[in-house]
């Protein structure tokens, strides 16, 4: 492997970032290292596209040397960022961007980051690479959960090379270019207020809320304090994406505050995965000894995150019982967006303006519904497309649950619960436009998620040369909501060796 550093090329997209203007204390120059004969593994024009990037540069041989870490723009001055934070409840000291880079901004104001492009001050240990297995999961999720409408940041390029990298195997080399407004972290706030930088600290908040929460400076609430606003923005902004996380059945599995992202983003993708059969204590990280990330466990993570940063916050704050107000909201938004969520996967809208309604029908139904799904074992996904099948066969605005719902008490074996919770279920439903509800339902619950073993096949098919199955379960994952008859057997149940796939921290 060359150790020289990327060559520079013509000033063509980015510039340096506004990240770069607090100074030296937050980060630490560098060029990402180089590596040997690098190809196109796959690109996002949805991403391209999002952030107004020219594609016929995209597909350019440039592109490729700058997205492997070969080449970098003159305009661009690469750096990696200064963070700490907790990991599995425990606080972690200092880490950082131990293996990602990032580039510069576009002048639409996005943050570009290469991910595996060597080692930084940060990789304590590590060889700063990534490899190709890892890559490809994130790739393909980073898209899939936008597709999802699920806040993330997102995933322009895969690159590969054959450099080999250590892990439990010997495997090769691979570079994720993922984009995002920020990359800043609860732990980048945690670093400096652990450290007593109340001066580093104060700039890197205003920072954050001059690009990202101005309204925080002007709201009256929690006595005008910005800081405070700041605080409950962050929080409320996490319950929702908890909220959405939940309602889809994905799970992070390393929730740590330096993998939580300030602007309420889905941010490193390692070991998550979306639910098969559902089940509320499912941990999907082999590292979780202790079941901290569960799945059902990670609403609370969330907030116990949050508290963490209320406490980096403090000192701006400048109030202890003021922060813990700032926090107060997460436990209201968090059910309200949750229900608002599930209620949307019946068919059933939210009504905004009578909130006891909603929570009625969201214990009536939900509560008793995932019951049902945990004691049968059923899967998340498969139920719910079938569902939103049912209600959209309904004839003349009445659906026969006696013909329409088979294909759904033919995955519960427990009938009964079932056959009890549906009638109660159309009894609701018979309070709303069936047509309305079916549209509803459609953009609520996706026929294709990026399951461990569609992801394993398409890393199988790539480590062995093969990129175009990559390519297609992206366009797939890209329209989550349709049909695709072709791949039809993406959306089936998955095999019984998904059950053995282990993915851990290191993947």
């Amino acid at each position: 492997m060359s150790e020289s550093p990327a060559k520079s090329i013509s000033p063509h997209w980015l510039k340096p970032g506004r990240f770069e203007a607090l100074g030296p204390a937050f980060f630490t120059y560098l060029q990402p290292t180089p590596v040997p004969q690098p190809h196109r593994v796959a690109t996002s024009a949805s991403t391209a596209q999002w952030m107004q990037l020219d594609a016929d540069w995209l597909a350019s041989d440039e592109a490729l040397q700058v997205l492997s870490g070969n080449a970098v723009d003159e305009g661009s001055r690469p750096l990696a960022t200064v963070y700490s934070g907790h990991q599995f409840g425990v606080w972690a000291g200092q880490l950082g961007d131990g293996r990602a880079i990032m580039l510069g901004e576009t002048a639409q104001g996005f943050e570009v980051q290469l991910k595996g492009a060597g080692r930084t001050p940060y990789s304590r240990g590590g060889d700063g690479r990534a490899v190709l297995r890892s890559s490809i999961r994130e790739f393909l999720c980073s898209e899939a959960m936008a597709a999802l409408g699920i806040p993330t940041t997102r995933a322009l390029a895969l690159t590969g090379s054959p450099l080999p990298v250590a892990r439990e195997t010997m495997e090769t080399a691979a570079i994720v270019t993922r984009v995002a407004p920020s990359f800043v972290r609860f732990g980048h706030f945690e670093h400096f207020a652990a450290r007593d930088m109340q001066t580093e600290l104060k700039a890197l908040a205003d920072l954050v809320i001059g690009q990202h929460y101005p309204e925080c400076r002007t709201a009256t609430s929690l006595a005008g304090n910005a800081y405070a606003n700041f605080l409950q923005a962050v929080s409320e902004r996490t319950a929702r994406l908890l909220a959405r996380w939940q309602a889809v059945g994905f799970c992070h599995g390393v929730m740590n505050t330096d993998n939580m992202s300030i602007l309420g983003l889905t941010i490193d993708y390692g070991p998550f995965q979306f639910l098969d059969a559902f089940d509320p204590g499912h941990i999907c990280n082999h590292s979780d000894s202790q079941g901290r990330y569960a799945f059902n466990r990670q609403p609370q993570v969330a907030y116990w995150n949050l508290y963490c940063l209320g406490q980096a916050l403090l000192p701006l704050i400048g109030d202890e019982e003021l922060t813990i107000a700032a926090l107060e909201s997460y436990k209201s938004v968090f059910p309200a967006a949750y229900a608002q969520q599930m209620l949307a996967k019946l068919g059933l809208p939210e009504n905004e303006a009578d909130t006891p309604a909603t929570e009625g029908r969201f214990a009536l139904l939900v509560n008793p519904l995932l019951q049902i799904l945990t004691d049968n074992k059923v899967d998340y996904t498969i139920f719910f497309t079938r569902l939103t099948d049912a209600v959209a066969q309904a004839k003349d605005g009445k659906p026969d649950f006696e013909a329409n719902v088979e294909p759904l008490r033919d995955i519960i074996l427990d009938r009964a619960s079932f056959d009890a919770w549906a009638l109660t279920y159309s009894e609701q439903l018979a309070q709303v436009d069936y047509g309305q509800a079916a549209h509803l339902m459609q953009k609520s619950n996706p026929r294709f998620v990026l399951r461990n073993h569609l992801g394993e096949t398409v890393i199988r098919a790539a480590e062995a040369g093969d990129f175009a199955p990559v390519q297609q379960m992206l366009a797939v994952l890209q329209t989550p909501f349709d049909s695709h008859p072709d791949h039809a057997d993406w959306a089936g149940f998955p095999p019984d060796w998904a059950s053995s796939i282990e993915i851990s921290c290191s993947s």
